[in-house]
């Protein structure tokens, strides 16, 4: 894993309390799912390849799967505690 990925993510872990908010305040326009703008608007660290590193199926988007597997590796912060 490149370096600035790695920065990335550990801005991510601590720059986001929670990501209880990705399917409700993060989620500007309310589709369900964050864009790459929406997070970067939370975190402006997140650049194209931490979010596309997220983004399994590679759809421009970040759904509650997504979150919660980005989460269990670790990339994102918990949503209990």
């Amino acid at each position: 894993m490149k370096l600035n990925t790695l920065v990335t993510f550990s801005a991510l872990a601590f720059a986001l309390p929670t990501l209880a908010f990705a399917q409700s305040a993060a989620d500007t326009n309310g589709d369900g799912v964050l864009t790459i703008e929406e997070v970067q608007a939370v975190v402006p660290d997140v650049d194209a390849n931490g979010f596309a590193a997220m983004d399994a199926n590679g759809d421009g988007a970040l759904d509650q799967d997504e979150v919660a597997i980005a989460q269990e590796a670790g990339l994102l912060p918990s949503t209990n505690g």
